[in-house]
């Protein structure tokens, strides 16, 4: 076999990587997708067929980069299997069919399973006459999704799957009306814009109407059904960790998270305790009450941190790297909206700013892809989910120790709250999983190890992020699972520069755990043993 130029992926793996990704969504007819018994047959024969096609590749005449591609496609592939088997959430997950999205997600695809997506915000406004019509079609099929999904679910017994269910269509109908009147807010990469539904878009009406009063119903049933689905909703611990293994190449089954999580809480805590011992002389933190000055202050301190990136050699000084969070800056909140996350920014955004790193990476997708073609997309099934959250979570402790908040010290106790708020939702997070606690359990879990009382068991914020949980396993565990093999890695470097008599360079490090790609964080430490990146 000739060796491949960079970035070129050998013909066949090519065949096998086309095939296979062709094949993930399900095969639809009329924009409404097929979930029938006969369609997860046929899913599972392609399945069983494209694994057979990667098995007959002889994995060792590959280079080191076309051999993890081949291990990222296995990955895929069990990743397929996963859910055919187990989560099946056509099958038991009523938020599997909410697919109306103003918002680009802050990781590389939008969290959680769901049937395929109607992306608002990928759309130019006001719309063209063939985006119109394209549009028109994707919405007009969600009457149909809808009623096709009470037969889907008919058989789930997954009780918290169905009580927090609801939530996301009523969410979806409050989306739609916003978009019928025109003020619906997108955001992405770019910033935020308006839906503008002015000449091509008016002939979206009667589908978003229709969309709207579909969604309501739906939402109705999905209450009305809650209290007969008495059922379990995690996948329990068996399965919890061969996902872990299989899919999301972690080392870490369901009990070695569990201590890395108890783990994190506890030294966020202490932390937290002896910033407050250090800083009790000092004045408390405060971000202006006036919403224009805080939006105004809030601007600078999204443009602070991007400096700070660039000026340490974190990220490249390029157009797109400086417009990428200032275009995400928080705004003012009054103090009875705040969830946990606006209480942290009203003390000041540049905790948050840190974990805004997701949209440096966006960028990087965007405007600088990877060479090789089977690393440029997002990876299905969340598999970059310890990936993106992991190193998101790390940037906002590694720039804290980078200096950061040396003129701010009071800044610090609010990278340790953040850090004990994550731990704590992952740790509720792996007992549901395990059905060891219900969602409101959880709920009332993470918000009594978050500290200062800031998170609220009963907001929309906890609840949103503890159903993510349940319907993604592994996602709730993923910002610290995550960050602590980012934190691994980070010690191998600094260890090879120990051995070889050099200081050791932390924005080179974590430039160079960047460019293999967003991977399984196992195949970044492969790609960098192997010379891949």
């Amino acid at each position: 076999m000739a060796t491949p130029a960079a970035g070129q992926v050998p013909p066949p793996l090519t065949a096998i990587a086309i095939e296979w990704r062709g094949m993930i969504d399900p095969v639809a007819t009329n924009g409404v997708p097929d979930y029938s018994p006969a369609a997860i047959a046929r899913w599972s024969r392609r399945l069983k067929n494209a694994r057979a096609k990667l098995a007959a590749i002889d994995r060792a005449r590959l280079t080191p980069a076309a051999a993890i591609d081949a291990a990222l496609l296995e990955a895929e592939m069990n990743g397929l299997d996963f859910q055919l088997r187990v989560l099946r959430p056509w099958a038991r997950d009523p938020g599997y069919y909410a697919t109306v999205w103003a918002e680009q997600s802050d990781v590389p695809a939008h969290e959680g399973p769901n049937a395929p997506v109607i992306d608002l915000w990928r759309f130019d406004y006001p719309l063209s006459a063939p985006d119109a019509a394209r549009l028109d079609a994707q919405l007009s099929a969600i009457p149909a999704l809808l009623d096709a999904a009470r037969v889907n679910l008919a058989g789930s017994r997954a009780h918290d799957l169905f009580a927090y269910g609801a939530r996301a269509f009523h969410d979806q109908a409050e989306l739609l009306a916003q978009l019928e009147a025109g003020t619906l807010e997108l955001r992405s990469l770019v910033g935020h814009r308006r839906a503008d539904l002015s000449g091509e878009g008016q002939r979206l009406l009667p589908a978003i109407r229709a969309a709207r009063a579909a969604s309501a119903r739906f939402a109705a049933w999905v209450e009305t059904e809650a209290p007969r689905r008495n059922g379990p909703s995690g996948v329990g611990r068996r399965d919890y960790d061969w996902a872990a293994r299989h899919v999301y190449l972690s080392p870490y089954d369901w009990a070695a998270q569990e201590v890395l999580l108890k783990r994190e809480l506890s030294r966020a805590w202490a932390g937290l305790a002896l910033e407050e011992v250090r800083n009790r002389a000092l004045p408390p933190l405060a971000m202006p009450t006036d919403a224009a000055a805080f939006d105004r202050l809030s601007l600078k301190k999204a443009e602070r941190f991007t400096q700070f990136l660039i000026d340490r050699g974190m990220v490249p000084d390029r157009p797109w790297y400086r417009a990428a969070i200032p275009a995400q800056r928080t705004t003012w909140r009054a103090p009875a909206q705040r969830d946990f996350f606006g209480h942290v920014v009203a003390q000041d955004p540049l905790p948050l700013y840190s974990h805004f790193y997701h949209w440096i990476e966006l960028a990087r997708m965007a405007h600088e892809p990877h060479v090789d073609p089977l690393r440029q997309g997002p990876l299905p099934f969340n598999m970059w989910q310890d990936r993106s959250e992991g190193v998101a979570t790390a940037m906002e402790e590694l720039a804290m120790q980078a200096g950061l908040y040396d003129d701010l010290p009071r800044g610090r106790e609010l990278v340790w709250i953040m850090l004990a708020n994550r731990a704590a939702r992952g740790l509720a997070s792996l007992y549901v999983q395990d059905n060891r606690m219900t969602l409101a359990e959880a709920g009332r879990f993470h918000a009594r190890w978050t500290p200062r009382g800031w998170s609220d068991p009963d907001s929309r914020l906890v609840g949103f992020e503890q159903l993510l949980y349940l319907r993604q396993p592994g996602y709730g565990a993923s910002y610290i699972v995550g960050k602590v093999q980012l934190d691994d890695l980070l010690a191998r470097e600094a260890e090879r520069a120990s051995r070889a008599g050099k200081p050791f360079d932390a924005a080179a490090a974590i430039a160079t755990l960047a460019t293999p790609g967003i991977l399984p964080l196992a195949l970044v430490e492969r790609a960098l043993d192997e010379g891949d990146h």
